[in-house]
C-alpha cells in the first residue's frame, strides 16, 4: 500500500488549519491551510488487543479471516497499527495463534501495514490470584527460551513483545536473553518484588503491561510493586484509560509520575468491546456482564473481566480523567505507543502516512472518525 495527495485538517496542538502531502505512503510535506472541518492527526496505535467486536484472538480456534475483519474493524475506531495479543494458553494453543496470525498478516496487505508485530501476554505470568488476572492457571509455567524460540519459528520471527512476571530467580538471566533474541520484554501480571522488578529492569525489560491491573487487590503501603514500576525511568507504562480499569486520581497520578514521555495508552480490549450491553458467555472468564458504561465485569461479582473500550474512547477519556489536552491524549495513542512498534504513530515529514480525520469536543466520550488513511490510501470514509 502506497498512496499519494494531500489532506486538510486541524491540527490538535495549535488549532490552525494545516495541509499534509504524502507520496508513495510517506509524509512529503506539512504546510499551513486555510480551511478545515475536522482534527487531523496521526493514527493511534494499540498495543494490546485480544479482540473486539465479536472478534477474538484467544479462542481457541482462530483462523485468518477472523484476524481480518479485526484490523478492519479497527481501523474504523481510528487504528491504524496494532499488536495481536495472545494470551496464557497451552504451547500448541499459543503455536496455533501465532501462525494463524503471521499466515493473515502475510496474505492481506491492509494486515502487513497494520500488525507491526504480536504481543505474547503470558503465560510465564504469577500464578497467585489477583496477579494472574483471568489467565488461565493450568497454563501458567516458567519462562522457557526454548519455546519463545519456537514461537517465532512459527510467526516469522513476528513476536515483539512478551509480557512476564520477574518473580523467579533466574528471571533476569533469561530476560536478557529474550532481549538479546530481539523482543521487548514487559512486566506484568506479577507479584514480584521491588528488588526483583529493579533487577529486571537491569537485565533489559523496559514496559509495565496495564500498569496498576494484573496484580493482588491488597498490597503493602510501601513498598510494592506499583511504586517500583512508577519509580524506575527504565521502564514506560501502559495504561488503560477506560475508567474501570483505573480510577481517575490514579490514572493522573501514575500519568504525572511517569510523564509523558514514558507512559502510553493500550484499550487491552476483548472480543466483546463494542457489543451491546448484556450478559455474555466468553471461553476466557465463563459468564459476564457489559454495562452500558463498557465496564465488563464477572456475573454478580465486582471483578472486572477484561476491558470494553476501543482505544479511540481511551483517548476521550484520557482527556477528562487526567485534566490533559487533546494532542496530550493522542500522543500517548500514537507517538508514544509507536516508538515502541518501530517509531510509528509520527505525523511529520518522512513519516507513513497513517492518519485519522475525526471530530471532538470536550465532554464526548470518544471520537468521531471521519477517515483513516494507511499509507497514504483512503480505507475509512
Amino acid at each position: 500500500m502506497s498512496g499519494s495527495g494531500e489532506i486538510s485538517g486541524i491540527d490538535p496542538t495549535t488549532g490552525q488549519p494545516q495541509r499534509i502531502h504524502f507520496e508513495n505512503g510517506l509524509i512529503t510535506r506539512i504546510e499551513p491551510a486555510t480551511d478545515a472541518k475536522h482534527y487531523l492527526a496521526a493514527g493511534l496505535i494499540d498495543l494490546q488487543v485480544n479482540g473486539y467486536a465479536g472478534h477474538d484472538l484467544n479462542s481457541g480456534a482462530l483462523d485468518a479471516a477472523t484476524v481480518r475483519a479485526l484490523g478492519q474493524v479497527l481501523l474504523q475506531t481510528g487504528v491504524t497499527s496494532f499488536a495481536p495479543t495472545l494470551i496464557t494458553a497451552s504451547e500448541a494453543g499459543l503455536l496455533h495463534g501465532l501462525r494463524t496470525i503471521a499466515l493473515a498478516r502475510a496474505g492481506d496487505p491492509v494486515l502487513a501495514q497494520m500488525i507491526g508485530h504480536i504481543h505474547v501476554e503470558g503465560p510465564w505470568i504469577s500464578a497467585e490470584d489477583g496477579a494472574r488476572g483471568a489467565h488461565p492457571t493450568a497454563h501458567i509455567r516458567a519462562i522457557d527460551l526454548d519455546e519463545f524460540q519456537r514461537w517465532q519459528a512459527a510467526c516469522d520471527g513476528l513476536v515483539g513483545m512478551v509480557t512476564l512476571s520477574p518473580h523467579s530467580p533466574d528471571a533476569p538471566e533469561k530476560i536478557r536473553h529474550l532481549v538479546r533474541m530481539g523482543t521487548q520484554v514487559a512486566i506484568g501480571h506479577t507479584h514480584a518484588t521491588p528488588a526483583q522488578i529493579a533487577a529486571a529492569a537491569e537485565a533489559g525489560a523496559s514496559i509495565s503491561t496495564h500498569l496498576g491491573n494484573g496484580i493482588a487487590a491488597t498490597l503493602p503501603r510501601h513498598p510494592n510493586a506499583i511504586w517500583a514500576q512508577l519509580a524506575d525511568d527504565r521502564l514506560t507504562a501502559g495504561l488503560i484509560a477506560d475508567g474501570h480499569h483505573l480510577d481517575a486520581d490514579t490514572f493522573k497520578v501514575m500519568l504525572r509520575a511517569k510523564g509523558p514521555n514514558r507512559a502510553f495508552l493500550v484499550s487491552d480490549a476483548v472480543a466483546l468491546g463494542g457489543l451491546s450491553p448484556g450478559r455474555y458467555h466468553q471461553p476466557i472468564g465463563g459468564d459476564v456482564e457489559l454495562s452500558a458504561d463498557g465496564r465488563l465485569s464477572l456475573a454478580g461479582t465486582p471483578y472486572l473481566a477484561g476491558a470494553a473500550r476501543n482505544l479511540a474512547e481511551g483517548v476521550a477519556s484520557a482527556i477528562a480523567m487526567a485534566d490533559i489536552t487533546l494532542a496530550e491524549a493522542l500522543d500517548l495513542a500514537s507517538r508514544q505507543a509507536g516508538r515502541l512498534m518501530g517509531g510509528r504513530g509520527r505525523l511529520e515529514i518522512g513519516a507513513a502516512a497513517d492518519l485519522i480525520c475525526f471530530d471532538w469536543k470536550p465532554g464526548q466520550t470518544n471520537l468521531d472518525i471521519r477517515n483513516v488513511y494507511l499509507r497514504g490510501e483512503r480505507v475509512v470514509g
